[in-house]
């Protein structure tokens, strides 16, 4: 039996574009899942985006009232991809009106504004998701079963970082991701987010951190509203202040006692998209980095009379989670927009099924809790526990 889920989409820029593209490849590579996502109805304030959106991605209509989207009785899944300093009036407004919800990182625009979300839909009682998608690689998958069944042993080190160069170019423009009033934090927001996730999946909860941040690129020539994205480059246009931090890095101590360094930086030169992590345990090690998503570097040493156990490098296959649903054989390279599928169907299998799984708020609100630590470490310069937020009135 099929069931059909009303699907509505806030935000047409490039994010919204490929959220509704891996809703449109679900009913075909997962067949077998009964679920059917209909487009029902997409808004951006910017007209054409809006209308672009209808007309690319199959909606059935579209607008430049974001309300009009949670208030569509045909919807029952709003998708919100909008800049951050929409979030909390939009996903409020979802489960208030009781529709599930999908929200991309980093929720909020501080770590406070995260924590009044997920309240709210705690509250309201909807099922949740949040755009961890790196979480989805089946490598990364694989990595899992091997640390929770215990063949890697006790994780004594774990090393997260996402590096990517989308803002080494002094003349990229100021989109809304370089602004404090729209976006919050900066690289903190945008890139630690996904790392400490990825550490909370893979080696647990976070206890203490020591952090720092700095802004490498002061001024950027300012962005026109409605074009391009944070990738775009303008040497001509006038300049303006960049308001929130380029770098961050942490050392951290994790509550199983494992050891951990985080690092992220937009503005570097080098890497592309390296969003990576090495594990290292009593019984084995781990490496996997998205730029290279398709194989995993692992060390096991069952055999504890081998003093130096060699490393393999294993490509990702039909074994492997997730895999399946799009090559029959392995070695075939999955791309960003494949985990972005496999992340629409694993939040879609819960809203039918009306259960509260990860990634959802609840997660994008822990590792809301440990950048908050990050951002107390900045001004005291000392070790930060990590608690509890307190929500917002």
């Amino acid at each position: 039996m099929t069931q059909t889920i009303g699907i509505g989409v806030i935000g047409m820029g490039w994010m919204g574009l490929v959220h509704s593209r891996a809703y449109r490849v679900i009913e075909d590579r997962f067949s077998d899942s009964g679920m059917r996502p209909r487009l029902v109805a997409c808004a951006d304030d910017v007209e054409s985006r809006a209308e672009q959106g209808k007309r690319r991605m199959g909606f059935e209509q579209a607008t430049t009232a974001w309300q009009q989207v949670i208030q569509n009785p045909d919807v029952q899944v709003v998708n919100v991809t909008t800049p951050n300093v929409f979030h909390l009036p939009m996903v409020t407004a979802a489960v208030a009106a009781g529709k599930h919800v999908f929200c991309e990182k980093p929720v909020g625009r501080s770590p406070h504004e995260t924590a009044t979300i997920a309240a709210a839909a705690r509250v309201a009682g909807v099922i949740s998701g949040v755009g961890y998608n790196y979480r989805w690689a089946p490598l990364v998958q694989y990595a899992r079963q091997l640390i929770s069944s215990g063949k890697l042993g006790q994780i004594t080190h774990y090393r997260g970082r996402f590096l990517v160069g989308y803002g080494s170019h002094p003349d990229s423009v100021l989109s809304w991701r370089f602004q404090r009033e729209v976006a919050g934090t900066g690289a903190l927001g945008d890139l630690m987010s996904h790392v400490v996730d990825m550490a909370h999946m893979l080696a647990g909860p976070v206890e203490q951190v020591v952090s720092q941040q700095k802004t490498f690129i002061a001024s950027r020539p300012q962005a026109t509203p409605g074009e391009g994205t944070h990738f775009s480059v303008n040497a001509a246009g006038p300049r303006a202040t960049v308001t929130n931090e380029d770098y961050v890095s942490a050392l951290a101590r994790f509550e199983s006692g494992a050891q951990g360094t985080f690092e992220v930086c937009r503005i570097i030169n080098g890497p592309r998209c390296e969003m990576a992590f090495e594990v290292n345990a009593t019984h084995g090690a781990l490496k996997w980095n998205f730029e290279r998503m398709n194989e995993i570097e692992l060390v096991l040493s069952d055999d504890r009379s081998q003093p130096h156990p060699g490393s393999a490098v294993i490509q990702v296959g039909p074994e492997h989670p997730g895999y399946a649903h799009f090559y029959p054989g392995p070695g075939n390279s999955m791309s960003y927009e494949d985990l972005k599928a496999l992340e629409m169907y694993h939040f879609l299998r819960r809203v039918t099924e009306n259960a509260a799984g990860a990634p959802g708020l609840e997660d994008a609100l822990a590792v809301a809790e440990v950048l908050a630590a990050m951002q107390q470490s900045w001004e005291s310069g000392n070790w930060q526990g990590v608690q509890p937020l307190p929500v917002s009135s």
